[in-house]
């Protein structure tokens, strides 16, 4: 893929992201390519679902499993607004992702470059490439917005 699908594919997961927003919900939107085609997406839901796990990711790959009927998700690329919690890269790997696009950093939680760096830790047994930074300051503006409503 080249840019200008990333920032075509991190748009679309913008506009997820606000839906999530505007259910209340942190502002997070994931979704799962192969071959230039959209497979499954989500957005954050823990509140809705009652559900820790229910990440923007993990609801992306839960929906791809459906889709695809198999829990590998090979040669697809994931797109994400904010850099993945170590519970979602734990199952982008299980899951076999080939490549991992995400817009912000999460210099809390992120554990693919801010906090640690799951992804080329040399006990994983499956590498993930990724990019960082695909329309960042939008994503960012989006969790920033989010947030100062809340205060």
């Amino acid at each position: 893929m080249n840019n200008l699908d990333d920032i075509y594919w991190m748009q679309h997961a913008i506009n997820l992201a606000k839906r999530a927003a505007e259910e209340g919900e942190v502002p997070i939107g994931a979704l799962l390519v192969y071959d230039n085609q959209l497979i499954s997406e989500g957005w954050n839901r823990p509140i809705a679902e009652h559900d820790p796990s229910a990440h923007a990711e993990i609801m992306c790959l839960r929906a791809a499993g459906k889709s695809i009927n198999n829990y590998r998700l090979i040669n697809t690329t994931l797109y994400v607004t904010l850099e993945p919690c170590v519970m979602c890269t734990g199952a982008i790997i299980h899951a076999r992702i080939a490549r991992l696009v995400f817009g912000a950093q999460d210099p809390k939680t992120g554990a693919i470059e801010s906090v640690m760096q799951l992804l080329t830790h040399p006990s994983m047994n499956h590498r993930v490439t990724y990019t960082s930074g695909i329309l960042a300051t939008e994503c960012g503006q989006l969790l920033s917005e989010f947030f100062q409503g809340r205060r």
